[in-house]
């Protein structure tokens, strides 16, 4: 918001204060300043001046030769212009003068000596459009005066970025506030005083509000005899200052009002109020009003208008109705001050596209008690203008109003949270400053603070007068606390150190998916959660599978033309069932790649995985249920007689789906499961003393026997000096009868305090042979 020094100086005295200094200690003090602008600073020796004689010029048709008092000297200036006349006064810039676009040296013009120029407001920097002819006038004026102080030009304007929670210093009345309590000064502000004129209001309008939740206070006044003209300088001055175009004296009334009281206002032909009554009403579905900048809108059922008895004449708290708009001929007005719903004010502005001063100042939540002031002192101006009659009596429509919020007062408290020694003297008297009531140890909140709720908000309230920045700075004292990741944290960490040192790259993928999702990995839709407010059909469920995300992100690899693409992603999935409604939450490591690799490959880096966890004993057995994988290239991962993984190539036709035209492998491993496994201690063990025996064995067994079968025998062998096993050759022959494979492992024995002999270790191997031949059948291979 842009605000002149000059208006703030009317509520406090601060003319012998630089603008540098207060933009900075209003910052300081919570009203940030983002820049000073100091108009005028590029004009130097303009003066005012008078023009005495206009003749033309002897060389020249277009050129006339003016002789201009300029109160000190009369000077002779060679001019095109042709807009004046002698006897009117203009703005003289002298030879040495300064202006934005350059300096202005005395010369000769086709022959004739001209020791200035007369200059028109482009000139001068005040309007960006070029203008037609000099700038003239014709009220009596000092001469030889700085231009800049005649037209209010030497002036500095402040431009401070008012944060959302403080639509009370969306005022000038509420920044002088701030000033006054920065830089403790007087605040003054005058009770207006309206003079009316005789009549009664309920002989013109009457007021009726349909819903006081939309419209909490309706308050108006009727002005007669209304005389449409401009708006004086000054004040044309100030509100272009602050960015508003003047227009007249009615409409810059009203602006110049919601600028010093932050309080939007506007004003109604009152002749086009059909049925002399204005309701307060949403409106109509479908129905139709053009607003004052001449666009149509359609409305809908939600959208709050202001409305006489046949149609709506101005969108509530957003923009009036082109119907209704001050005219030149206007006699009759309406002034209405009124307080709406921040929500539906921000919801008609947002839906129709329209953002305004008036619908920016609302949508923050305005003061219901701010709109009989602001309303008197546009009345007050009227009359000071002599542009109206004001009609007696007011209509104030008016809802019960929340009361004012009563905070416990606690000096002692406040010094504690902030860690200061402030007087609570001092407390009291900036609480006071700033519009709160003491009433021994309660604070009284002001009707505008609706921010203020608790004891931290008064603590901040008077930590940022008194001053951030004497506030000393401590190390924290408090009970020290160190911070440590939890088991699952670590395991977490170690599965993505794991996978990155393996060559893959992490993903993260939304929670949300499409139910099309299943139909694409050829499976049965579960019972999934469906999302109550979905941005749209593709996010509208949250996952119970998490490898249709991975898939997707291969897809899209894939479609870039990325070689190949090795990804994985700790990824939680949702399922019904939970507590109270609430979901179950899973989490799942899903690996998803493509490239110059095969099943084994996946395979090994889930091997590595289970070998960093310290999982050694876990069951591989075929897959071939799962729609997702190739029947023939899957496996299932068991540990603790529980499904842990399944890890394979994916279905053809899944990938097909996906749009992936290359041979892809995925996994999905439940990490909840591994976390109930994993055995991250790590014990020492002394290097042998005594040599290992090998023994090496073929067995016959028929082909639907695993190698895992065999070696969870292995594990399980009671001899306690097998040490390892290591499978290196299957083979399947004409040595090998038909439904059978020889299987070879090489067997490893050690005893930690002997030097094995051949009888235990043959009776070791015949305790295994025994094992082997009863629970699969397996024969030696002689």
């Amino acid at each position: 918001m842009k605000v002149p020094l000059s208006w703030i100086n009317d509520y406090v005295d601060i003319k012998d204060i630089s603008p540098e200094r207060y933009a900075e200690d209003m910052t300081m003090s919570g009203s940030k300043v983002e820049g000073v602008e100091n108009t005028g600073e590029n004009i130097e020796g303009v003066v005012t001046g008078r023009i005495l004689k206009i003749e033309p010029h002897p060389n020249a048709d277009k050129l006339v030769v003016c002789r201009v008092d300029v109160g000190d000297e009369v000077l002779q200036i060679v001019t095109g212009a042709d807009n004046m006349k002698e006897g009117d006064f203009v703005a003289v810039a002298k030879d040495g003068a300064t202006l934005p676009g350059g300096k202005i040296k005395k010369g000769k013009l086709r022959g004739v000596e001209s020791c200035g120029m007369m200059c028109s407001e482009d000139e001068l920097g005040l309007q960006e459009e070029r203008a037609h002819g000099i700038m003239v006038w014709s009220k009596e004026t000092p001469l030889g005066m700085d231009i800049r102080d005649y037209l209010g030009l030497n002036e500095s304007i402040v431009d401070f970025e008012i944060t959302s929670n403080r639509p009370d210093c969306l005022s000038v009345i509420g920044l002088a506030r701030e000033t006054a309590v920065t830089l403790g000064r007087d605040f003054n502000v005058k009770t207006s005083c309206v003079r009316e004129n005789g009549g009664n209001i309920k002989d013109y309008i009457s007021v009726e509000v349909k819903d006081e939740r939309l419209c909490p206070r309706y308050s108006c006044r009727v002005v007669r005899n209304v005389k449409i003209q401009p708006s004086p300088e000054w004040m044309q001055r100030r509100l272009e200052a602050c960015g508003i175009r003047p227009i007249n004296n009615i409409v810059d009334i009203t602006n110049y009002v919601m600028l010093e009281y932050g309080q939007p206002m506007h004003a109604f032909d009152l002749r086009t109020i059909s049925g002399k009554k204005i309701i307060v009403r949403t409106a109509n579905e479908s129905e139709e009003m053009t607003t004052l900048d001449g666009t149509r809108h359609t409305l809908g059922s939600d959208t709050l208008v202001i409305a006489d008895s046949e149609k709506p004449v101005a969108l509530a708290g957003v923009m009036g109705g082109e119907n209704s708009e001050i005219a030149d001929d206007t006699t009759e007005i309406l002034l209405e001050s009124a307080n709406f719903n921040a929500v539906a004010v921000r919801s008609a502005a947002k839906m129709l596209g329209l953002r305004t001063e008036s619908s920016s100042r609302f949508e923050k939540g305005l003061d219901a008690a701010n709109t009989i002031p602001a309303l008197e002192r546009a009345c007050e101006l009227i009359c000071e203008f002599d542009a109206g009659e004001v009609v007696s009596g007011i209509i104030d429509v008016c809802a019960p109003l929340r009361p004012n919020t009563e905070i416990p007062f606690n000096a002692e408290e406040i010094n504690s949270f902030l860690g200061t020694n402030i007087d609570k003297g001092f407390m009291v008297e900036t609480l006071k400053a700033l519009g709160f009531q003491i009433n021994g140890d309660i604070v009284e909140v002001p009707s505008y603070r609706g921010d203020v709720e608790g004891m931290a908000d008064l603590a901040e309230e008077i930590a940022r007068i008194y001053g951030y920045n004497k506030i000393p700075s401590r190390l924290y004292t408090g009970t020290a606390t160190i911070g440590a990741k939890n088991e699952k944290q670590h395991a977490e960490d170690l599965v993505r150190s794991t996978f990155t040192a393996l060559g893959l790259s992490e993903i993260i993928t939304y929670s949300m998916t499409s139910p099309q999702i299943y139909d694409k990995l050829s499976i049965p839709r579960d019972d999934y959660i469906e999302i109550s407010n979905p941005l749209g059909e593709e996010l509208s469920i949250l996952r119970t599978n998490a490898i249709g995300s991975a898939l997707e992100a291969l897809s899209v690899n894939y479609n870039r033309r990325i070689d190949e693409a090795f990804l994985f992603e700790l990824a939680t999935t949702y399922h019904k069932g939970g507590e109270n409604g609430l979901a179950v939450e899973k989490q799942q490591i899903i690996i998803a790649m493509y490239g110059n690799i095969d099943y084994y490959n996946i395979k090994g880096i889930l091997e590595q995985l289970f070998e960093v966890f310290g999982i050694t004993a876990f069951d591989i057995e075929p897959e071939t249920s799962n729609p997702i994988f190739h029947g023939g290239q899957t496996a299932k991962i068991s540990l603790r007689r529980q499904t842990a993984a399944i890890v394979g190539r994916i279905h053809p036709m899944v990938a097909k789906n996906f749009g992936i035209g290359k041979d892809c492998y995925a996994a999905a491993i439940d990490f909840d499961l591994l976390l109930k496994c994993i055995k991250l201690d790590k014990k020492f063990r002394h290097l042998p003393k005594y040599p290992a025996v090998t023994r090496d064995i073929a067995l016959i067994v028929p082909d639907e026997v695993t190698a895992a079968q065999i070696e969870n025998i292995f594990r399980k062998s009671k001899s306690g000096i097998l040490e390892n096993y290591s499978l290196f050759d299957v083979y399947k022959g004409k040595q090998v009868e038909e439904g059978c494979k020889s299987i070879a492992y090489a067997l490893t024995f050690r005893a930690a305090d002997r030097t094995l002999t051949d009888e235990e270790v043959n009776a070791a191997m015949d305790s295994i042979l025994s094992e082997l031949d009863k629970k699969l059948g397996a024969k030696l291979r002689l």
